[in-house]
């Protein structure tokens, strides 16, 4: 586990009242008087505080091989990767799965956020329904989950009710399951078979997991379906080839795949791409 870096305005006078178990994300902020700083002080300071955020990725980057490599096989038979959270945590799973399709062209449904308060939470703040340790279960069997299906719970805290129910049970039916957090020892690590933790330490505002928790979170989910996807075909080279052609930017960049791929000029390109629908399949019929 990586050190915490020194930071300059750092505070390390912590109030003899403070309780000394609280977990990382839930410790003083290490600069206080933000109120009293200048924009440019304050904008400083947080790009230093967030040097933190790297290094703790790098660390959780082990697990998260693992979680893949035991996940991948399941999805080549046709399972699903569903993710469950609440709050910043739900948001940045649903943002990850809704991205899915277009950039992979899997079909939807193949990866799929569900979040506490379900979809209206996205938007606003649905009171206490992380707090129900049944509902993220109730939301997989609605979504009728599988055993071949993978529950990665999402939980900066790593005590979110609703994430560690649906684990607990998941786990139970013999589902793969596995976390993201950004606190040890944390109930949610306890509950899943592949724990991937980013120790991103205290917050540059106290308790807003919102900020590095947040950023390592989503590096994580980026790197998750990313690389799962590769392994899965949905790249060739390091290109989309099965992303969707949803809008003119997207159809542009398709063609110069095509174009780079086949050798036709753009133009001829851009119609075989429209033609055929995906770039791997326009490739595959220049090359058929």
């Amino acid at each position: 586990m990586h050190s915490q870096r020194g930071h300059a305005l750092l505070n390390q006078d912590v109030p003899s009242t403070m309780p000394t178990n609280l977990p990382p994300t839930e410790q003083p902020g290490p600069i206080d008087d933000l109120h009293l700083l200048s924009v440019e002080a304050l904008l400083q300071a947080m790009h230093q505080v967030d040097e933190d955020v790297q290094p703790a990725v790098a660390d959780a980057m082990p697990a998260l091989v693992k979680l893949i490599e035991a996940l991948v096989p399941r999805m080549k038979e046709g399972g699903r990767l569903f993710y469950l959270g609440a709050g910043t945590s739900g948001r940045l799973g649903v943002v990850d799965a809704s991205e899915c399709p277009p950039t992979f062209g899997v079909e939807h449904g193949k990866v799929v956020g569900l979040m506490a308060g379900g979809d209206p939470a996205i938007r606003q703040a649905v009171e206490g329904a992380e707090d129900d340790p049944h509902q993220g279960w109730r939301d997989l069997e609605f979504a009728s989950i599988t055993p071949l299906d993978t529950v990665v719970g999402i939980a900066a805290s790593g005590r979110t009710p609703y994430v560690i129910g649906a684990l607990n049970e998941a786990r139970r039916r013999n589902i793969l399951t596995g976390c993201i957090t950004c606190n040890p020892d944390s109930p949610i690590v306890a509950c899943c078979d592949h724990p991937v933790v980013a120790v991103t330490g205290p917050e540059f505002v106290t308790g807003s997991t919102r900020m590095k928790a947040g950023t390592a979170t989503k590096l994580l989910l980026n790197r998750l379906t990313t690389a799962t996807m590769i392994r899965l075909g949905h790249v060739q080279g390091n290109r989309m080839v099965d992303m969707q052609l949803t809008n003119q930017k997207l159809v542009e960049r398709g063609a110069r795949m095509v174009a780079e791929g086949t050798g036709l000029a753009l133009t001829e390109a851009e119609a075989s791409l429209l033609k055929h629908g995906s770039v791997r399949a326009a490739i595959q019929a220049f090359n058929s």
